[in-house]
């Protein structure tokens, strides 16, 4: 897999990439909305359990990089979620402290939801975050996601919902904006 934003490049997550993506995962800070933070046996099984999915979804979480530097700086990608009981497709990312609030996850996000509609059957796509996570609510809803849930999760926290349909997509493609 191979996408590109303005900024970015979005590819299948490689060995390679241990390092880097080590050092989003395994930051308390990066990670305080995910039940625990990784270690080294965490962040290579993450990996592999991408390449995985890539064999058999064709898709995944794939590696953020910078075009400027050729730097993995995260995450990003659609898998499959159980969002409150249900098996649903979801946009999901993670992004080094140093390149948040700079619009990299809404970048990233965003070509992920076009790859989705333009490479799935999918009608609708989700991401679902803690109610505490605001940025990732915002991050939500500048992709065209509205809110459409909220459950109690399995650490008893509220999580939220959001999601875009395939129609609603489709109407974001007038917009200037889009």
């Amino acid at each position: 897999m191979y996408l590109e934003t303005k900024r970015l490049i979005l590819r299948n997550l490689t060995d390679d990439d241990f390092s880097s993506l080590y050092n989003v995962l395994a930051d308390s800070d990066i990670m305080q909305h995910y039940p625990y933070t990784f270690d080294n046996t965490r962040v290579h099984n993450w990996i592999l359990k991408n390449q995985e999915r890539y064999e058999i979804f064709g898709f995944g979480l794939w590696a953020v990089v910078l075009k400027e530097s050729g730097k993995v700086i995260g995450d990003c990608g659609v898998t499959m979620q159980n969002i409150n009981g249900s098996i649903k497709p979801e946009i999901g990312y993670h992004i080094a402290k140093k390149y948040q609030h700079q619009g990299c996850a809404k970048e990233a996000s965003r070509r992920v939801r076009d790859w989705t509609f333009e490479n799935t059957p999918f009608n609708i796509i989700y991401s679902y975050m803690k109610k505490s996570n605001i940025a990732s609510s915002a991050t939500a809803r500048s992709k065209g996601m509205c809110y459409v849930d909220e459950f109690n999760d399995d650490e008893n926290e509220i999580t939220l919902v959001y999601a875009i349909t395939r129609n609603e997509w489709n109407n974001l493609k007038t917009n200037v904006n889009f």
